[in-house]
C-alpha cells in the first residue's frame, strides 16, 4: 500500500526544466545535424515545395463544353457512299464531358421483324433436334426468342427477331480512317469559391476568327483548346489508326494549380493525356464498341431498321485543380510543427545522454534535482537559530581571551618594574607643570620615595 500511495502522491508533483550544458561533442554534433535537417525540411519542403504558408482550396467548380468538327466519306457494298458529319459520328451530339467518336462499324441494313435462323456463333442457339429449342425461351447472348423448331440447314434454332441477324465480321481497317483529322474544341470554366476566383481556358479576345485558325500549342497558343484527334492519341503513346480498328478509351486531364499570391495570368491550364483501357496483346478486354439502330418506314408503313455495331474512341475529360493564397494561420501551424520536431530531437538526445551512455548516471545526477519547499524552509530556520547561537557565544569567548591577555600583560609589567628598581640609580624627577595663574604652587622636585615609577609596557602575542 505504501508503494501505491507514494506513486499516487508523486502524480501531484510538478516537473520543470533544468538546463544543463553537457560538453559532449558527439551528442552536440548529432543534435545540430538534426536541427539542420528539420530546418531544411521546414524551409525547403514545407514552405518552398508544398507552400505551407498558404491557405488552400481543392473544391474546384467546373463546367466543360465540347464541340467536334470534320467530315468523311465512306462507301460500302451494303449501303453505298455515305457522308459522315459530326452529327453522325459523335455520341452524344450535345457536347458533354464524356463523348464517343465512331471510327469503325459493322452495318446490318434492312432488318425487319420476322422468323430467321440464329447465328451459329451463339452457343445457346445451336441445336440437334426440336427438343433443344424450347418455344418461348430467349437465346442467351443471342438475338431473339426460340420458336421450338431446329433448322437442320444451319444447325441452329429458329427465332423471332430482327432478321437477318447481325453480321459479325469486323473490318480489319477502320472505315472512318480520316477521323484522325477531326478537331475537338474543349471549353472549360473553373471557379474557386473560397477566393472568389474564376477563369477559362479560352483566350479572352474580341477576334472572332481566332478560334477558327488556331490550334493548341503549349508555347505559342496555350489558350486555344482545339486539338486534332491524331495528336491526342499520339500523346498517349498510341497510333490512331491502330486504335481506330477496335476502339479504345482516352482520358484528357486538365489541371489548374493556381498560386493566387501571383498575378492571375500565371494561373494556366495544364493538359495531359492517357489511354484508360489496357491493350493486353489484342485480348478481348481491349477496345470499345456498342450497338445502335436507325429506324425507317417503307411505302407500306412497315418499320425496318439499319443496325450498327460501332467501334471508336471514348474521351473522358477530367478536371482537377487547387488554389493557394497566403494566410497567417497555416504559416503559424507550419512553424509550430517545425518547433515540435526540434523538441523531438532534444528529447532523443536526452534519452541517449541519460540512458544509453557509460556516463549516463553522472548526467542524470546533474540534470535531475528534487526540491521540497517545506524541508528547505525548515533547514533555513535551523540555520538562522544556529547563527544566533554562534553570535551569542562569540562575545563570551572574546571576553575570556581579553581577560587572559590582560593578566599576562600585568604579569610582564610587574617583572619589568622589579628589574628597573634594582638596576637603575635614583633619578630626580619633576612633576607636572602647574599653570601660574592657579594660585597654588607645587614643588617641582619630587622625592624618590614619592615618585611613582613610569612603567614600560610591552605587548606580546599569545597564540
Amino acid at each position: 500500500m505504501a508503494g501505491w500511495g507514494g506513486f499516487f502522491i508523486s502524480l501531484l508533483n510538478y516537473k520543470t526544466e533544468k538546463y544543463v550544458i553537457a560538453e559532449n561533442r558527439k551528442i552536440g554534433i548529432l543534435f545540430r545535424l538534426y536541427q539542420l535537417a528539420v530546418l531544411g525540411y521546414l524551409i525547403g519542403w514545407v514552405f518552398v515545395v508544398k507552400k505551407g504558408y498558404q491557405e488552400r482550396e481543392e473544391a474546384i467548380q467546373t463546367s466543360v463544353i465540347t464541340k467536334l468538327k470534320g467530315v468523311t466519306l465512306t462507301n460500302t457494298s451494303e449501303t453505298g457512299p455515305y457522308l459522315w458529319s459530326a452529327e453522325d459520328y459523335v455520341i452524344p451530339p450535345n457536347g458533354e464531358q464524356v463523348f464517343f467518336i465512331v471510327t469503325n462499324y459493322i452495318e446490318t441494313p434492312n432488318q425487319r421483324l420476322g422468323l430467321c435462323a440464329e447465328s451459329f456463333k451463339v452457343p445457346n442457339g445451336r441445336c440437334q433436334s426440336d427438343d433443344d429449342c424450347v418455344e418461348g425461351e430467349s437465346v442467351t447472348a443471342g438475338h431473339g426468342i426460340k420458336t421450338g423448331l431446329c433448322l437442320n440447314s444451319t444447325g441452329t434454332c429458329e427465332i423471332h427477331a430482327w432478321c437477318p441477324v447481325e453480321y459479325s465480321r469486323r473490318p480489319t481497317e477502320p472505315r472512318l480512317s480520316e477521323a484522325e483529322n477531326f478537331t475537338i474544341y474543349i471549353k472549360n470554366f473553373i471557379r474557386f469559391p473560397k477566393f472568389e476566383f474564376s477563369k477559362s481556358n479560352v483566350l479572352e479576345t474580341s477576334d472572332e476568327s481566332y478560334l477558327k485558325r488556331c490550334s493548341y500549342d503549349k508555347e505559342n497558343h496555350p489558350y486555344c483548346p482545339i486539338f486534332r484527334l491524331a495528336d491526342l492519341v499520339s500523346n498517349t503513346g498510341n497510333d490512331f489508326q491502330d486504335m481506330a480498328v477496335k476502339g479504345g478509351s482516352v482520358g484528357i486531364l486538365i489541371e489548374w494549380n493556381c498560386n493566387l499570391d501571383k498575378d492571375a495570368s500565371q494561373c494556366n491550364p495544364q493538359y495531359s493525356f492517357t489511354r484508360l483501357d489496357r491493350n493486353f496483346n489484342n485480348s478481348i478486354t481491349s477496345g470499345y464498341n456498342f450497338r445502335y439502330a436507325r429506324y425507317y418506314r417503307d411505302e407500306n408503313g412497315e418499320t425496318y431498321r439499319t443496325l450498327y455495331k460501332v467501334y471508336g474512341i471514348r474521351f473522358d475529360i477530367m478536371i482537377n485543380g487547387q488554389a493557394g493564397k497566403f494566410s497567417i494561420v497555416p504559416t503559424i501551424i507550419a512553424i509550430g510543427s517545425g518547433v515540435a520536431l526540434l523538441g523531438i530531437g532534444a528529447f532523443a538526445c536526452d534519452m541517449i545522454l541519460l540512458y544509453m551512455m557509460n556516463t549516463s548516471s553522472f548526467y542524470r545526477d546533474k540534470k535531475f534535482e528534487i526540491i521540497n519547499f517545506k524541508k528547505e524552509r525548515n533547514k533555513a530556520k535551523d540555520g538562522k537559530a544556529g547563527h544566533r547561537e554562534r553570535r551569542s557565544r562569540k562575545p563570551a569567548a572574546e571576553r575570556e581571551a581579553a581577560n587572559s591577555l590582560k593578566k599576562s600583560e600585568e604579569t610582564e609589567l610587574t617583572v619589568e618594574s622589579s628589574h628597573s628598581d634594582e638596576n637603575q640609580p635614583p633619578v630626580e624627577r619633576r612633576g607636572p607643570t602647574i599653570p601660574r595663574n592657579t594660585g597654588q604652587r607645587y614643588s617641582a622636585a619630587l622625592s624618590p620615595q614619592g615618585a611613582e615609577p613610569k612603567h614600560h609596557i610591552s605587548f606580546s602575542s599569545h597564540n
